[in-house]
């Protein structure tokens, strides 16, 4: 039975043959590719299964192999275009080990495809490889060059395809409805454990009107209240909400893996006076930042338009306000390569995507709006369409 792709073989050949140019510029051989959305984006692989090691292995030619765990190697051959041969699993008396390592299995493969003496490039860098794992490659295969190769091919996952564009707009559909529920739904007194149950019915469901169910996003939902949105990560507990706080909904709409993150803000009852101000500073910032977000610009000049509207109000955020985004698995949906920050002088291209991230985490209180944009010619693309203000309710 043929595998389940979600995008012609020309654009995983495309994609395969832009990161071996990349490869060859910085005199690569070969690729041990661990990120599982680099995996993903190069042979389709789509699984659970990156709590154990696993990769795709790319050389200057022939066909990339999938190696992973035995058991997990029926999942490549269903989500993966390259032939059987191709797709290697490793025993799993390998698993979890203490006395091998899945790398050990793969040194060998290595070797037998004369790899001994190659040029190596490894994502040092990244959640998905060990210091084990670098420990295993360096002692079985003493006489290859190792170099760190992170983001090498992040980077050139940045210019989405029209096809990947169009999952990203589904998504975008998907975190309107979710943004949507919340409204409908949020009170003083819902625990939040069951607004975020009606968050994720809301995000998975099959949709007649969208034609397509959701997927899993890279990040959990993210509602702080009150104090605790001084912190940007924080999730949820079992506890009702009250009136007079303010909480941030930062959450993401995802399809066949590429997502969309959107955030807003909610204040039960009157809101105050700090909140108020913030909106009016976030969303003239916004939409400084938005003019400057379009080809032949730089990364810094969005930020830079942004952070000036701030200063004005007397408002400083000491982070970065944005980043690029599409394909991810957890525990992240950026793709970790560009920052919208002043200093970041990477030219922006068309069909860059991005988190436009304004949110604001001071002592005592938080607040995001927050756009998914597309870079064009003239004014970005907006991926979703959900009011940009602060919800009262």
């Amino acid at each position: 039975m043929a595998p389940t792709l979600h995008f012609e073989r020309s654009e995983f050949d495309a994609r395969i043959a832009r990161t071996r140019v990349a490869m060859a510029a910085k005199n690569l051989e070969v690729m041990i590719v661990t990120d599982p959305s680099n995996m993903a984006w190069l042979t389709g692989y789509d699984g659970w299964s990156f709590y154990v090691h696993q990769c795709v292995v790319l050389a200057l030619d022939g066909e990339p192999v999938w190696f992973g765990r035995g058991q997990d190697a029926n999942g490549a051959k269903r989500t993966c275009f390259m032939q059987h041969d191709n797709i290697i699993g490793y025993p799993d008396e390998y698993v979890q080990s203490t006395d091998q390592h899945p790398m050990d299995y793969l040194c060998k493969r290595l070797a037998d495809w004369g790899y001994r003496q190659k040029s190596i490039g490894v994502e040092m860098d990244n959640y998905w490889f060990t210091a084990a794992a670098y420990a295993a490659l360096t002692a079985h295969l003493p006489e290859a060059r190792f170099h760190d190769a992170t983001a090498l091919v992040n980077w050139q996952r940045a210019v989405k395809s029209e096809q990947e564009l169009q999952y990203m707009r589904v998504a975008g559909k998907f975190v309107e409805k979710m943004h949507q529920r919340i409204v409908d739904k949020v009170e003083p007194g819902l625990r939040k454990c069951d607004l975020v149950a009606d968050i994720y019915d809301a995000s998975l469901r099959y949709d007649e009107n969208i034609g397509a169910g959701g997927d899993y996003p890279a990040i959990v939902p993210l509602l702080p209240s009150g104090e605790d949105a001084s912190a940007p990560h924080l999730t949820w507990d079992d506890k009702p909400m009250q009136s007079g706080e303010g909480t941030f909904f930062e959450i993401a709409g995802v399809y066949h893996r590429y997502h969309c993150p959107l955030s807003r803000t909610v204040f039960l009852g009157q809101p105050t006076k700090t909140f108020l101000d913030a909106e009016q500073a976030i969303l003239e910032g916004m939409e400084a930042g938005l003019t400057m977000a379009r080809v032949g610009n730089r990364c810094e000049d969005i930020a830079t338009a942004f952070f000036n509207v701030l200063k004005k109000y007397g408002i400083e955020k000491d982070n970065r306000t944005g980043y690029p985004i599409g394909l991810s698995y957890p525990p992240d949906w950026g793709e970790r390569t560009m920052s919208l920050r002043p200093g970041d002088k990477t030219v922006l291209q068309e069909n860059m995507t991005f988190h436009f991230m304004t949110g604001l985490w001071m002592d005592g209180w938080g607040f995001e709006i927050t756009e998914s944009i597309v870079i064009g010619q003239g004014a970005p693309e907006c991926l979703a369409n959900v009011p940009r203000k602060l919800f009262v309710k």
